[in-house]
């Protein structure tokens, strides 16, 4: 999840220092980036769903999920660590990214583009069914699509997803003066020295936040009628926007389930993953990323892959 605005003074944006260059990388990050996706689109239910695809088709295959407010970009440092022997595939929920906005979005809908996206990118054409993770709110999406679908799935990782019944989350979004249009920046670099991560926390690796903040920024014309530059996802989302019943969904799964959470992540809890536990099929695990807060594919993305990858079969 990424927020823009009411951060916390004491936790300062990451790319601040960087007056909008892109921060030095590691030399396994460029490599990662080097290995650039099959890029698509796929129509479902009337709106183009954004696509990034890396392997071979008909190998073992991996579904990626984001969470609120992000994209498919944000595992474009991931997927290629991941992909030797994998079919590895990251999609933008309608009303982020790349993708069309709707007037109206629910969890089963985004359920419903993930299963098209899966489909359509030909995850069921190995000789195993594929394995889905999904972060933060995308796990609320996996919860539901397991619920429905898991006969279909290898198995769903839920990771550093707060188990928390939505009622407040759902109040917080239906109130009207936290809808409203989206600010326009006068300039790349002023939207990214602007970029803070939600919850707030602390950005070792602004590499990354840069990767995932560059690639959420769109050009736009602001109200002035000035170019400006706008971050890619639905203000409005939440208007009309049916969450459903995650733990209900969760206890219903039709495949195995693995729950990771970062291990100092501050919005999953220890305590709220034990809840998960309770709610979800017998014999799931839990796994925990250690020295990573909510966002682990920023905090400790090598971990991050390395586990991902135990948990994909490889051709």
């Amino acid at each position: 999840m990424t927020a823009h605005r009411h951060q916390p003074s004491d936790v300062p944006p990451p790319l601040a220092p960087f007056g909008g260059q892109v921060p030095p990388a590691p030399g396994w990050f460029t490599q990662a980036l080097a290995d650039a996706p099959e890029r698509s689109e796929v129509k479902v239910q009337g709106a183009p769903i954004e696509v990034l695809a890396w392997g071979r088709q008909g190998d073992p295959g991996l579904l990626l999920l984001h969470g609120n407010g992000a994209h498919a970009d944000w595992y474009s440092h991931i997927a290629p660590l991941v992909k030797t022997g994998r079919r590895v595939v990251a999609l933008s929920f309608s009303g982020m990214g790349g993708s069309g906005w709707r007037t109206q979005y629910s969890v089963a809908q985004w359920a419903d583009e993930a299963l098209a996206v899966a489909e359509a990118t030909s995850l069921f054409d190995a000789a195993v069914a594929p394995v889905v993770a999904a972060h933060s709110f995308g796990g609320f999406v996996l919860m539901n699509l397991a619920g429905r679908h898991g006969q279909r799935l290898g198995r769903a990782v839920i990771v550093d997803t707060p188990m928390r019944p939505p009622a407040r989350a759902e109040a917080r979004h239906s109130r009207p003066e936290l809808l409203r249009s989206a600010k326009v920046y006068a300039s790349e670099a002023d939207a990214l020295q602007r970029f803070r991560l939600l919850p707030p926390q602390g950005c070792a690796h602004p590499h990354i936040a840069d990767l995932i903040a560059r690639r959420g920024l769109k050009q736009t014309t602001g109200p002035d009628g000035r170019p400006g530059w706008v971050w890619r996802f639905d203000p409005f989302l939440f208007r009309h926007f049916a969450f459903g019943r995650p733990l209900r969904e969760l206890r219903a799964a039709l495949c195995p389930v693995t729950l990771v959470r970062g291990g100092r992540s501050r919005l999953a809890t220890a305590e709220l993953m034990q809840l998960a536990l309770q709610h979800a099929p017998v014999g799931t695990a839990l796994l925990e990323v250690p020295d990573a807060d909510h966002h682990v594919m920023v905090d400790q993305p090598l971990a991050f892959a390395e586990l991902l990858a135990g948990l994909v079969p490889g051709a």
